[in-house]
């Protein structure tokens, strides 16, 4: 494959988030070079992220548009759409809390078309099948508590619409009234519940915590109202309980799964047991 090479003394730097830096060249107005820190810019990694982003503009879900690999020295990198002036809506929220409830509907209008969208399930994974082999890697729960998460995974009914993986306020932004999603390495297809129980995760189980607040740029009662306004919007109901319950049991599952994305550390191992445990407690 013939890539092009960039000269990156020719591109000046835009920003830099925790996977990489960005930069732009006024010769190439409209689009923005992405360079991975070391460890995430070899051809596999840049090859999949370039795919899986060509992949899901290729459904019509909202995302910058992927151009091209290149080369810049030894290491990999993407060229894509330069979004201008563009925001997260947990940005929003921070910069107005009063628009907490307006950025809450657009997230689940904007899911609910992502979660009604047919994924391409010859490219991406499955996340039943993600959910089953991260069963057998988990080692982090008690017998009765891996039981009883497992018979409720049977449960589940199987879909081949959408999901983002990790869904929520920060992985949607706006650039005018034009909303893209980011952060798409998790994305595969299954039940859309896998998304909503990430989500409840934040803003009902983590959001105590400074650094998930921080994270977001948000209160730990601004991520409560956020999750109302949210599932209010998303089931069509002001009564939401029954909707909690689910998203409740489906967070247990969503932290099963990291062990496919990522092995924790032993401090994040006894993290999500603790909060686990909690869950299965009131909910199982």
């Amino acid at each position: 494959m013939e890539l092009r090479e960039i000269n990156l003394d020719e591109w000046t730097p835009l920003g830099e988030g925790g996977n990489g830096k960005t930069y732009v060249n006024s010769q190439e107005p409209d689009r923005v070079l992405k360079v991975n820190r070391p460890g995430l810019n070899s051809l596999e990694a840049v090859g999949r992220e370039y795919e899986v982003s060509r992949a899901v503009n290729a459904m019509g879900v909202s995302s910058p548009a992927m151009h091209e690999m290149v080369k810049v020295g030894e290491a990999y990198a993407t060229v894509s759409e330069l979004v201008r002036n563009k925001k997260s809506l947990a940005r929003i929220c921070a910069d107005a809390p009063s628009r907490i409830g307006e950025m809450a509907r657009l997230l689940a209008s904007e899911g609910l078309k992502m979660h009604s969208t047919p994924c391409d399930t010859s490219f991406f994974p499955s996340r039943r099948q993600q959910l089953s082999k991260a069963f057998e890697k988990v080692r982090f729960i008690g017998r009765r508590c891996r039981s009883a998460l497992k018979a409720f995974a049977e449960t589940i009914p199987d879909a081949t619409t959408c999901v983002h993986g990790d869904f929520n306020m920060g992985n949607l932004i706006l650039s005018g009234d034009k909303p893209y999603w980011i952060d798409l390495d998790r994305f595969a297809y299954g039940n859309p519940m896998f998304d909503i129980g990430h989500f409840y995760m934040i803003c009902r189980v983590y959001a105590p915590m400074r650094q998930v607040q921080d994270i977001f740029h948000l209160t730990e009662a601004q991520l409560g109202l956020f999750w109302d306004a949210f599932a209010k919007a998303y089931t069509g109901k002001e009564d939401h309980a029954d909707f909690d319950r689910s998203a409740a049991r489906f967070a247990c599952l969503t932290v099963v799964l990291r062990y496919i994305f990522r092995e924790p550390s032993f401090l994040e191992k006894f993290f999500f047991a603790f909060n686990i445990r909690r869950l299965y407690k009131t909910m199982f």
